[in-house]
């Protein structure tokens, strides 16, 4: 089984942290190109091929224009990431805008941008009619409803999800937006989250071509386009393997040619919204050891808490931990690691076998690179940490700084502080 490396040393690590306090997200540039071009060529079968990122997963625009630089796009959800792919120089075709109980201004902004505007839902359509107008080109989220399988494995739950319409909605929503002269269509799906399984696409990918064959032939519509979304996760565990990009693809590939290309479609277009396989491996949260507390158990408290990576205490996620240095020690302590918010589900790791850990010693937490300072707060006044790239050539930039005190008191009205 794979091992979880830190994609930085502790030599390298000792130097970063002499310029930039702890904690903070390091983010390595040279796997985020890596990963991308991965994608670029497991798919390169595709003329229109596209990864429209999903800029909630890391919302920082150098991280935004690296990816931009390897050919993709933007999957925005609101106003201010339509705004940062704006600002980032991502134009038009280059922005998908996917959200859901949207208010109008949102929509009017992405008519304005030239996005392609996704409809989770059929009475959007009036909606965005009246707030901004239908554009030519448009695209609605399908959801089939009951469970979705993998063989006998359950993936996922549409038919509890918020998201999307059903069979029925999206023709009828299909047949509406022609008469409202909308020229290319696209078919939009999510079923599952964080997937480790080659299988999901593919078998995603076979459920909305065989849809895009039937909404042809029921509403005499251009689709462009199929949207597989996002889905495609990251081993958290060190006790499984990574997706193959490149199994995936070929996957998707077989479907296309079985499905699409005898019904006179092949021409579509394949996109992706991949935002944590894009970026989770390729981002650390870089903790410091302060305090130890021996109770009822063995606890490390280190200089960041929930505010810096919210899954652990959100949904109990597992991130693994490297302590530095010690990579070759033998993991006989057992300890909780632990934040400093008055909530106890604060906690990095709860009874992790790791080596003994002193006072001083950097904790990188793997797996932090998307869903990890997207999701911070905060509560209890605390302040959000900064993000570091490592540039290709070793050098390190700060591409976001620290929060401070005035940051957090910015918004208040009617006091001096």
């Amino acid at each position: 089984m794979p091992k979880k490396v830190p994609f930085v040393t502790k030599e390298q690590l000792d130097q970063i942290v002499e310029q930039y306090p702890t904690p903070f997200h390091l983010y390595d540039e040279k796997g985020i190109r890596k990963t991308a071009r991965d994608l670029y060529k497991a798919f390169s079968w595709n003329k229109g091929f596209k990864e429209y990122f999903a800029v909630k997963a890391t919302p920082n625009p150098t991280i935004l224009k690296i990816l931009r630089e390897e050919g993709c796009g933007t999957d925005c959800s609101s106003l201010t990431e339509l705004m940062m792919s704006d600002r980032c120089g991502f134009t038009g075709p280059e922005i998908m805008f996917s959200s859901n109980e949207t208010p109008a201004e949102e929509f009017r902004l992405a008519k304005e941008l030239g996005a392609t505007i996704n409809l989770d839902d059929i009475t959007h359509i009036e909606f965005l009619k009246e707030a901004a107008g239908i554009p030519e080109r448009i695209c609605c989220r399908f959801n089939p409803g009951g469970v979705f399988k993998l063989g006998t494995s359950i993936m996922d739950n549409p038919g509890d999800a918020k998201y999307g319409m059903t069979r029925t909605q999206i023709a009828e929503a299909y047949k509406q937006l022609k008469e409202l002269g909308v020229k290319e269509f696209g078919i939009h799906s999510f079923l599952a989250s964080n997937t480790v399984s080659n299988e999901y696409y593919p078998e995603l990918a076979r459920i909305l071509f065989k849809l895009a064959v039937e909404l042809k032939e029921e509403t005499d519509v251009h689709i462009g386009f199929i949207n597989l979304s996002g889905g495609i996760g990251i081993p958290y565990t060190e006790d499984k393997e990574p997706n193959d990009i490149f199994v995936i693809g070929e996957g998707v590939r077989k479907a296309y040619e079985e499905i699409l290309v005898p019904a006179g479609m092949g021409d579509v277009s394949i996109y992706t919204e991949l935002g944590r396989y894009m970026l989770a491996p390729h981002g650390h949260l870089v903790v410091k050891a302060i305090h130890e507390k021996h109770t009822y158990k063995e606890y490390i408290g280190v200089d960041a808490c929930a505010v810096n990576l919210m899954r652990p205490a959100m949904y109990g996620a597992y991130h693994h931990i490297t302590v530095m240095g010690k990579e070759n020690e033998p993991k006989d302590h057992v300890y909780d690691i632990v934040g400093s918010l008055c909530e106890n589900n604060d906690k990095f790791a709860i009874d992790r076998e790791l080596p003994k850990i002193d006072m001083g010693d950097l904790l990188v937490i793997h797996d932090a690179g998307a869903h990890g300072f997207a999701m911070g707060y905060n509560y209890n006044g605390k302040l959000k940490s900064a993000e570091i790239l490592l540039k290709e050539d070793g050098t390190t930039q700060m591409i976001r700084r620290a929060e401070t005190p005035e940051d957090y008191f910015a918004t208040l009205k009617g006091f001096n502080f």
